[in-house]
């Protein structure tokens, strides 16, 4: 919901501030006194092109900010982790509206502060114009996909983007509630899709990848032949060090046993050994028969001689353990092979192994026989019979919602002024005999409107004025509010009211109404029966010049109408006067606008 819109220095407009409702809000005021500054405010910023020409006259800069209240369901989809679900609604996150506003700003690196976000532009009067998200600088594209999930403007300029057959097909889907079918089928055709690119790599690099096969078969082949183990090189380099310092080592070792045990180099040695000296000690010590330190010192040369007796038991395992010159002439061999498996594929055994692994999955990919072709164009078709399958459930789904559709908005169009109008909702299967599937099923979706009895039909975008546009899509959104409940977003329709008067305008304020039960809803418009069915009203009005200060040229205020004041607008929007006849007339009309309003989905309101 749009909480707030701040304006500085936009055209006639020095400095506004407006908090739209969160039902329906009306935007009034006399032909040419700046109502459509707030339509451009809004294009800012939602990513618009900047115009340094709207900067007010003797001003540095323009500057429009619009803070957007969100749902706490909305805030806690970022913490959710569910980004995977194919719908109709963004195709990176799988979220729709604001939850997706969500997503794409923490993409950008900014999450709600307060469950609010906020979004502005500058424009220099020379220079570049500085696009902010939650105060941060942002491209504008980034604020033209954020605010294109929580705002949609139907204005003469907008209307084209409905004439888009893709955003057809995303408000049919919507309309139709088929992100099950349309997850399905996403599914199936994503694993189409690898397959075909697959199979793509092979036949167009059948040569470089029958090379690359070829040289990852003889890697794996020669990795195998020598059968590196990890850790292997390390163990052997330090048998090595052994084989080579064999003199050394025979040397200390021989000493230090013939020190500590002469028995283990020595059987027929004369000369008391260390242990023996320290179990003498013992021996010695136990003799003295007094209890206390004698006894204490005797336990601990004990402890000793075990020590000794593991460490002399260590040494002697190490006696002619070194290897001879063969030895070392086989370990020297084995240590360069897998010194050069580790200098072109390591740099540690470990990452041998690992590479090897990898490129086992990788040569299969490269496998260009024709057998090979044959089985992936095998597993092709039965992937392409799944997508065709989940295609056929989604089109059936989307032809039921089309012909309901097409139905309830001709329906409604009756009741706005547009009597002989109506839409057809056509799908129609993919001329594409070879290959009718593509990214979003098989169908060919056309919006096609007649605006008039007789008329012939016409794709939409085509067909209509813009005020008959802003209409049809009124009826469209309201149809959908109706089907699928609120739309968590913010509708701006502008010249909705163009050709319209009388009780066609009565209807008009009345459907804007409805729609604002389930979204919030801004209208710009010159009608009285249609802004006294507001639940907020702000007018703009020109001021002259400042005496004091020409150079400004006309100023344009806004502000906001209530109880008295907003009957005064209204008399003046019905008859040009503020007569006590108009003032009468306003105040009926406004204690009509505010009779119970049927809930959404329960028909058109007064029919």
């Amino acid at each position: 919901m749009l909480e707030e819109l701040d304006i500085r220095n936009l055209g006639p407009i020095r400095e506004a501030t407006i908090a739209p409702a969160a039902g329906m809000t009306a935007i009034t005021g006399e032909t040419g006194a700046g109502k459509s500054m707030l339509l451009s405010a809004i294009r800012l910023v939602s990513g618009g092109a900047a115009e340094s020409s709207r900067v007010s006259a003797g001003a540095d800069e323009a500057w429009a900010q619009a803070i957007f209240a969100l749902s706490d369901d909305a805030v806690a989809s970022e913490h959710s982790g569910d980004t995977n679900d194919a719908g109709s609604g963004d195709a990176d996150s799988g979220f729709t509206g604001a939850a997706a506003a969500v997503a794409k700003a923490h993409d950008a690196g900014v999450d709600p502060e307060d469950g609010e976000l906020f979004l502005s532009r500058t424009v220099r009067a020379s220079g570049r114009s500085r696009a902010v998200l939650g105060g941060k600088s942002v491209p504008r594209s980034v604020l033209g996909a954020i605010a294109g999930e929580l705002v949609t403007i139907h204005g003469q300029t907008d209307q084209l983007k409905i004439a888009a057959s893709s955003r057809q097909r995303e408000f049919l889907d919507r309309v139709a509630g088929d992100e099950a079918e349309l997850a399905a089928y996403r599914k199936a055709w994503d694993a189409l899709a690898a397959m075909d690119e697959r199979l793509e790599r092979l036949r167009s690099q059948e040569s470089s990848a029958r090379q690359q096969a070829d040289y990852l078969r003889e890697s794996i082949d020669r990795i195998n032949r020598i059968d590196p183990q990890p850790g292997e090189d390390e163990e052997l380099k330090a048998r090595r060090e052994r084989i080579e310092n064999a003199a050394d080592i025979a040397q200390g070792v021989g000493s230090a046993l013939g020190a500590l045990d002469a028995s283990q180099v020595d059987v027929d040695a004369a000369d008391a050994s260390a242990v023996e000296l320290i179990n003498h000690a013992v021996t010695s010590l136990r003799a003295i028969r007094v209890g206390g330190t004698f006894s204490e010192q005797a336990d601990r040369l004990e402890s000793i001689n075990a020590d000794l007796g593991d460490v002399v038991f260590a040494l002697s395992q190490e006696l002619g353990d070194e290897g001879s010159v063969e030895d070392l002439d086989q370990i020297n061999g084995r240590i360069h092979e897998l010194g050069d498996l580790a200098r072109r594929w390591g740099p540690t055994l470990a990452d041998v192994l690992a590479w090897r692994d990898k490129a086992a999955f990788d040569l299969e990919d490269l496998d260009a026989s024709p057998e090979k072709v044959a089985e992936l164009e095998s597993e092709r078709q039965t992937l392409y019979d799944a997508a065709l399958a989940a295609a056929d459930v989604l089109s059936a789904a989307r032809v039921a919602a089309a012909a309901d559709l097409g139905a309830r908005v001709t329906e409604e169009l009756g009741s706005l002024a547009m009597l002989g109008a109506s839409l057809e909702v056509r799908v129609t299967p993919r001329d594409k005999a070879d290959d009718p599937l593509g990214p979003y099923g098989r169908d060919d979706i056309a919006f096609l409107f007649t605006p008039f009895e007789g008329s012939p039909q016409l794709p939409m975008g085509k067909s209509a004025s813009g005020g008959e546009l802003s209409r049809l899509m009124l009826a469209l959104e309201l149809v959908a509010a109706d089907t699928r409940g609120g739309a968590d977003q913010t509708f701006i329709f502008d010249e909705v009211d163009a050709g319209v008067g009388g009780k066609a305008a009565v209807e008009l304020g009345k459907r804007l109404a409805r729609l604002a039960r389930s979204a919030q809803v801004i209208v710009v418009t010159h009608l009285a029966q249609v802004a006294s069915w507001a639940d907020a009203q702000f007018v703009v009005t020109k001021e002259p010049p400042d005496a004091d200060d020409d150079d400004l040229g006309v100023v344009t205020t806004i502000a906001e109408v209530n109880g008295e004041t907003r009957v005064h607008e209204i008399a003046r929007m019905l008859s040009g006067s503020e007569s006590e006849a108009s003032l009468d007339h306003a105040r009926e009309l406004l204690s009509d606008s505010r009779l119970t309003l049927p809930l959404a989905g329960a028909g058109a309101a007064g029919d």
